[in-house]
């Protein structure tokens, strides 16, 4: 049997993580190769690209709509190459709107499929558990109280940890302070998302510098994103630093706060120290679709680990300057509000678990695969 593995991908953020995942494959054993769907990240832990990431990432079920004769076309490809390669197992990240439709593929190549980073079913439209128990052999869940429900659904599921502790060098970014009036902009991976919030944080720093007009604005933009685009959708009379992607958890750690969308981002902002207002907006319809089939208080991932909101959430109509402004107003205002919540995040690292997350995966994956697990 081939000893090839395809990733497929379908966003950046879980492009990201499915490098380090490859990376402890690889490590564990060499002669893995590794093909599929993937961005930047899966590419430099050498995967052979064959579709781009970039070529789908939607957000909103209207998105996705608009996106489906693409969709089709990718997966006519996908289910080509499938047939042609046989690869020994097909490894989903996250993007269940189109990873679901691969994991039909493989199942009718007869090809395992395993998740990682399975979607978030147990937030909203519950019912898709029984597809994934139907099609998935297994779960590595990243978050820690994703396997408790998977488990009771009658799933095979190990939680391995969260990636981000190991991509997070914590102890080194400890040592340095946020600068003073430092406010991050992070906009999203998606152009659709950009769209959308990216001129909503521009008027809340227009408004920002009228109260405080020592503030600074850096755009911590995600890899793909165009910076020209980006300056496009900012207000001219508001200066605006581009900074590198490179780098970006020192860039996160120097901002006093942050404006950033909802995602995994988020996460990362918590598990880096900084304290972030998220925002979340998409298509009315879809929202509205949305709303009657979520099933969680919050949707920022340090608020769902916590089990309370320690991130502020402005979601859709309160996803407005006013409100941003609100919130951090009172935070640039009140220096003991920011510690306040800069105390509360602690301990969203010691419940995402220790590091080595991928390496666990790894070893867990390379075994289901052979057929060795306990």
């Amino acid at each position: 049997m081939s000893r090839t593995i395809w990733f497929s991908a379908g966003e950046l953020s879980g492009d990201m993580q499915a490098a380090s995942l490859l990376r402890a494959l690889r490590s564990l054993d060499p002669e893995i190769q590794a093909t599929g769907m993937g961005g930047p990240n899966l590419a430099g832990a050498g995967q052979r690209n064959l579709f781009r990431v970039e070529d789908l990432s939607v957000m909103g079920i209207m998105e996705v709509v608009s996106v489906l004769p693409r969709a089709f076309r990718l997966l006519k490809r996908i289910r080509i190459e499938l047939e042609k390669l046989r690869p020994s197992a097909v490894v989903l990240v996250d993007a269940p709107e189109f990873n679901f439709r691969v994991a039909r593929i493989a199942n009718e190549l007869n090809i395992p499929v395993y998740y990682f980073i399975p979607p978030k079913v147990w937030a909203w439209r519950t019912g898709r558990v029984n597809f994934l128990r139907e099609h998935v052999r297994k779960m590595f869940c990243i978050l820690p109280f994703e396997p408790d429900f998977y488990r009771a659904h009658g799933m095979d599921v190990d939680y391995v940890g969260n990636p981000l502790i190991d991509m997070i060098d914590r102890q080194r970014l400890e040592h340095v302070a946020p600068e003073a009036g430092r406010i991050g902009v992070m906009p999203g991976s998606r152009s659709k998302e950009v769209r959308l919030l990216m001129p909503l944080f521009g008027e809340a720093a227009k408004r920002l510098l009228t109260l405080f007009p020592e503030l600074t604005f850096h755009c911590l933009r995600a890899p793909n994103m165009d910076s020209d685009l980006l300056r496009s959708l900012w207000p001219a009379e508001v200066p605006l630093s581009m900074e590198s992607p490179n780098d970006r958890y020192m860039q996160m750690r120097r901002c006093t706060a942050i404006m950033a969308a909802s995602g995994t981002a988020t996460l990362e902002t918590a598990l880096v120290g900084t304290p972030t207002v998220i925002a979340y907006k998409v298509a009315p319809l879809s929202y509205e679709v949305g709303k009657r089939l979520v099933k969680v208080k919050w949707i920022g991932l340090p608020n769902l680990i916590l089990g309370r909101e320690v991130f502020p959430e402005c979601i859709q109509k309160e996803a407005n300057p006013e409100k941003i402004v609100t919130i951090l107003k009172e935070w640039l205002g009140v220096p003991a509000s920011l510690d306040a919540v800069r105390a509360n995040l602690a301990e969203v690292a010691e419940r995402c678990g220790e590091g080595g997350s991928a390496m666990r995966a790894a070893e867990h994956l390379l075994a289901a695969i052979n057929g060795k697990e306990d």
